[in-house]
């Protein structure tokens, strides 16, 4: 028998997150047309495709809020409809603007952050642990949102908000994180910031995997690593960004003549030519 090293077991991981021929439809409307992505451990990907192309839908897939049609979602190799939604949906940290307009405007950041240990939008229908409480003020910490552990959600700025709520995503330790749009609603400073903490946290080695959804490549966190082009409902192109984005990636994706930039400190312009 053979010893060493060499002879021991490969061990094969799951993905984080794999979607696999997915099939959305509404109303007799196709949504999603046969999408597969596979999200490894370290890997950070960008979503990229104009208005309507299903991003958000694919999003709402994968963070398990909307079920396929016909297709598969898996989580570390547990697969939606063969395992509890609600213990699987908790090891996903998801973030979107129609999430955040869910949340009651009264509810304090604290609570904010720690109703995603649940997966739940109020406090109440859970009980808390000391351990809960401290985890959420460790987040808030992180995001450098602390300061707004009992300020009211309705009296943050946009800003504040967006950091509120990717602190949320942290809240469970997730096994990916699903971003879709996390610079909608922002001004330039305040997108600029976020950019800035998600660059942080896609080159951060010991953070989950990510996925970001945008329209603009100019809100591509430096530190990302795939890029997954969607068009018409489906995914066109994908795999490492710098295989993926170009000027005539983008110019079919987006229908019109661009022009892309990458500048010195990773961060991406496009513009029409």
């Amino acid at each position: 028998m053979p010893s060493g090293p060499d002879s021991l077991p490969q061990v094969s991981h799951p993905p984080s997150l794999r979607v696999q021929n997915i099939v959305l439809r509404r109303d007799g409307v196709t949504i999603l047309d046969d999408v597969s992505l596979r999200v490894e451990a370290d890997e950070r990907w960008v979503i990229l495709g104009a208005n309507g192309c299903g991003k958000t839908s694919l999003m709402r897939v994968m963070a398990m809020y909307d079920h396929p049609s016909s297709g598969t979602v898996e989580v570390l190799g547990e697969r939606l409809g063969r395992t509890d939604v609600r213990e699987l949906r908790r090891r996903i940290g998801y973030m979107s603007a129609a999430l955040g307009d869910q949340l009651r405007q009264d509810l304090v950041g604290h609570d904010i952050v720690r109703t995603a240990r649940h997966a739940a939008l109020e406090p109440w229908w859970h009980r808390y642990e000391p351990e809960d409480d401290r985890r959420a003020d460790e987040c808030l910490a992180e995001l450098g949102v602390g300061h707004l552990r009992s300020r009211r959600f309705g009296t943050m700025s946009s800003g504040e908000r967006q950091r509120v709520l990717l602190a949320r995503t942290l809240m469970n330790d997730p096994a990916v994180i699903l971003l879709d749009e996390p610079s909608a609603r922002l001004d330039l400073g305040g997108r600029e910031q976020l950019v800035r903490t998600l660059s942080e946290l896609a080159s951060n080695p010991s953070a989950p995997p990510i996925a970001i959804v945008t329209h603009h490549v100019d809100e591509i966190p430096s530190g990302i690593t795939h890029a997954a082009l969607m068009k018409a409902g489906t995914i066109v192109q994908r795999g490492p960004i710098d295989d993926v984005l170009s000027g005539e990636s983008l110019s079919a994706c987006f229908d019109t003549p661009l022009r892309l930039e990458r500048r010195a400190d990773g961060r991406y312009a496009a513009w029409g030519v």
